[in-house]
């Protein structure tokens, strides 16, 4: 056992069965409260399987202070997966596994963990056959994918080599009988929210610009291990941990498959998807975004970084003076100068000071300082306004009106981005 599994307080091989000397793809589910999970898992069988073997491995997850009946349909949820896996043991370069962990601290009881729990089960087995580069993939219990899921995830990383995780493309489905109409515009414009947003960022050169959605992420099982493995949040656990391989590089885009993620609205989580479609049902108002001006704020500093590899302090304030009100005072309350003159200092080249300025201004910063200008005169606009703004400095002379026509333009600049 490595020293990954060693500091793993929580962590301990669950899976009785072995993994085939050929398993090269893990996809972790976390799974609670979900009763259309035996639908996703029978999607799961409809793939085309790659040259590698697959496992998944389903995390029923719960916290100490659920319910009786909660826990109760939990566990009739977990056997009667075992017994459809059962079933398909025949077909065994697919198998699936279930872990159970009803009582999860409360403190720490959430996706995060349960993404975790069946990573590192993930992670152990690949590393038991001698196979420390196998692909871990996140998917959720309520997701589809297209046929080519499973042989795509398992291509790319064959394919780029030098990669160590990946975002992959997502659709959320913008009209159907499952959900009622009110559902998909909610989705609509929060998938235009997301698009639009690293898009944004991307205008604004901005290097670190990748889709973070739990469902949509895959990972090398030795990278996932350097890296510290998935955190235990409760809520944004996908940004917090694909950001991790961003500043190093490592991170690419597949988007020659898709996932499928569900729009349903969701009380579980504090924010993220589900809680954005909770809350624009019940304000019956549209999606509010990002102010457009704060990325062309952003624009100018990411183009003015290369100039601050210098050793002349006065030139880098003279720098920062020429840079939005609300920038400056932004970085000013985040020790900017302090900050670049440690970089400056242990960056010999320009290439290494843009690594490590990006570093310490990075996907998690830029979310800070968007949060402060909003409290500082630059509120939230609405989505599909945003996004008609973007779109048209991304392609002159293409319009959209609706966010259903602005999405799909966004989503047509995607799958060919790659």
């Amino acid at each position: 056992m490595n020293r990954y599994f060693q500091q793993q307080t929580l962590f301990a091989p669950l899976i009785e069965k072995k993994p085939s000397l050929n398993l090269g793809l893990v996809l972790v589910i976390p799974v609670r409260e979900e009763p259309r999970l035996l639908g996703t898992l029978m999607g799961l069988t409809k793939c085309t399987l790659p040259s590698c073997d697959v496992e998944v491995i389903v995390v029923v997850n719960g916290s100490e202070t659920d319910s009786d009946e909660l826990r109760t349909a939990q566990a009739q949820l977990a056997q009667q997966v075992r017994e459809w896996a059962e079933k398909l043991r025949l077909q065994s370069r697919l198998r699936f596994h279930v872990l159970e962990y009803p009582d999860l601290p409360r403190k720490h009881a959430g996706v995060g963990l349960a993404r975790k729990i069946g990573m590192d089960e993930a992670c152990f087995r690949l590393e038991k056959i001698g196979n420390p580069g196998g692909i871990v993939a996140c998917y959720d219990a309520d997701s589809r994918c297209d046929k080519n899921y499973l042989i795509e995830v398992d291509a790319f990383f064959q394919q780029h080599p030098e990669l160590q995780a990946c975002s992959i493309y997502f659709e959320h489905p913008l009209e159907g009988i499952d959900f009622p109409d009110e559902v998909y515009t909610a989705i609509t414009e929060y998938e235009l929210h997301l698009r639009y947003f690293i898009h944004a960022q991307r205008f604004a050169g901005f290097p670190f610009a990748f889709q973070t959605v739990g469902s949509s992420m895959a990972v090398r099982a030795d990278a996932y291990q350097q890296q510290g493995g998935m955190n235990r949040r409760q809520a944004g656990e996908d940004f917090y941990f694909l950001h991790k391989f961003t500043s190093l590089g490592a991170v690419g885009e597949l988007t020659t498959t898709r996932v499928i993620p569900s729009p349903r609205p969701s009380h579980r989580v504090p924010f993220g998807t589900g809680k954005a479609v909770r809350e624009l049902l019940h304000s019956g108002k549209g999606y509010q975004t990002y102010h457009p001006d704060l990325f062309q704020h952003l624009r100018t500093f990411c183009q003015d970084v290369p100039a601050l590899f210098t050793e002349d302090e006065i030139e880098v304030q003279n720098c920062v003076q020429s840079w939005a009100p609300t920038l400056q005072d932004f970085l000013s309350e985040n020790d900017f100068l302090a900050n670049w003159r440690e970089i400056r200092a242990h960056s010999a080249k320009p290439e290494t000071f843009q690594n490590r300025f990006f570093r310490w201004f990075n996907a998690f910063k830029l979310m800070k300082y968007l949060h402060f200008a909003r409290e500082k005169g630059f509120p939230d606009v609405p989505v599909t306004e945003a996004a008609r703004w973007l779109l048209s400095e991304l392609q002159p002379g293409t319009e959209g009106e609706g966010a259903k026509e602005l999405l799909l333009a966004y989503r047509a600049v995607d799958r060919g981005s790659f």
